[in-house]
C-alpha cells in the first residue's frame, strides 16, 4: 500500500507540475527547484514531442529563459517563443530530426551576470570594468559592482543539467546532437557555451544577440572584447553550426553594426553557409513574438533532417 501511495504521489506531483504549462503540441515535464552545487536552484521545463518513446533516441536543444518558451499566459509579458507549436510542426512534417527541448529558467535579477560571457569581461582593464558597471547601473540592471559568473552557469548546464537529462530521457548524448539556443543575453550565453564547450555542443542559435552587453553604444568596451574573444575561441567549423540573427527595431536597433563585425570574424575563421548563418530581418523588434515568428529558421538550420 505504501509503495502504491508513493507511486501515486510521484505521478500526482508530475501531473501538477506539468499542468502549469499549457502547450499545443507534445507535453512539458517540469522539474521544480532543480538543485545545483554551483548556482541557485531554478525550474527546468522539458518539452517532449508528440509520440515521445523510450524506444527512440532524441537530439536535445538546451534553451535559456525557460519560463518564456511555451505558454504566453504564464509569462510576465504574455509573450512566448511558442516552441512547442513550432518544433512540433517541424517534427511532424519530418523537416527536422526528433528532438526534445530543455528550458532552463533564468534567475530574474541575476540573469545578467549569469548570461554575460565571463572571460571577455575579465579581459577588460579595471577602468573598462568600471564603465560597464556604470552603464548597467544607469540602466537599472544592478546596484552593485557588476561581476559576471557565467562560467559557473555553463558548468551547471554541462555537469549537472545535461547528465540528469541524459539519464532521465532517451537522448542522443553526443556533441553532434546537442544544441544550445537563446535570445538577447540568452544569445550571448549560447555563443559562449559553444566556444567554451565545443566538445559538448554541436550547434548554437543566437537570436538578437545582445552584443553591447550593456545598453549603450557610447564608450562601451564590451563589443570589441567579444570580437577579440571570438577570434581566439570560435570552435572548429568542420563540426559546429552557428546561427545569428537581428532586427533593427527597439533594442535590436543597436545590433546591426556589431553583428557585422562578428560576421567578419566568422568568415575569417572558416565558417561558410554550410555551417553558419546570419539573418538580418528589417522591421523586426526585440520580443518573444518576433523570435517565435522566425524560430523555424534556426531550428531547421541546426536540426534539419539530412
Amino acid at each position: 500500500m505504501k509503495k502504491q501511495l508513493t507511486i501515486f504521489l510521484v505521478l500526482f506531483l508530475m501531473f501538477a507540475a506539468t499542468a502549469q504549462v499549457q502547450v499545443t503540441s507534445g507535453k512539458v515535464q517540469r522539474f521544480e527547484n532543480f538543485k545545483s552545487k554551483l548556482i541557485d536552484a531554478r525550474n527546468i521545463d522539458v518539452w517532449l514531442p508528440d509520440g515521445y518513446s523510450e524506444k527512440e533516441k532524441y537530439a536535445v536543444l538546451y534553451m535559456h529563459d525557460g519560463q518564456a518558451l511555451y505558454d504566453a499566459q504564464s509569462t510576465w509579458n504574455k509573450q512566448a517563443w511558442e516552441i512547442d507549436e513550432v518544433a512540433g510542426k517541424l517534427i511532424a512534417e519530418r523537416k527536422t530530426q526528433k528532438f526534445i527541448v530543455v528550458g532552463i529558467w533564468n534567475n530574474g535579477p541575476k540573469r545578467h551576470p549569469e548570461y554575460f560571457p565571463q572571460k571577455p569581461y575579465e579581459s577588460l582593464t579595471q577602468i573598462q570594468r568600471d564603465t560597464v558597471t556604470a552603464q548597467l547601473q544607469k540602466a537599472g540592471r544592478t546596484k552593485d559592482i557588476f561581476k559576471p559568473y557565467s562560467d559557473l552557469y555553463l558548468q551547471f548546464l554541462v555537469t549537472e543539467v545535461k547528465p540528469f537529462i541524459d539519464k532521465t530521457f532517451s537522448t542522443k548524448k553526443d556533441q553532434k546532437n546537442t544544441f544550445v539556443a537563446g535570445s538577447s543575453m540568452g544569445g550571448l550565453i549560447s555563443m559562449y557555451a559553444i566556444c567554451e564547450y565545443p566538445k559538448v555542443f554541436g550547434g548554437a542559435a543566437c537570436l538578437s544577440t545582445h552584443w553591447p552587453g550593456t545598453f549603450s553604444s557610447d564608450n562601451n568596451p564590451i563589443p570589441n572584447a567579444f570580437v577579440d574573444y571570438l577570434k581566439k575561441k570560435l570552435p572548429n567549423p568542420k563540426n559546429h553550426k552557428i546561427y545569428f540573427d537581428y532586427g533593427d527595431q527597439t533594442l535590436d536597433a543597436l545590433y546591426p553594426p556589431l553583428q557585422q563585425k562578428v560576421d567578419v570574424v566568422m568568415k575569417a575563421k572558416g565558417f561558410t553557409n554550410k555551417n553558419w548563418e546570419t539573418k538580418f530581418l528589417p522591421g523586426e523588434n526585440h520580443s518573444e513574438v518576433a523570435w517565435a515568428k522566425r524560430l523555424d529558421i534556426p531550428l531547421l538550420f541546426l536540426l534539419k533532417n539530412e
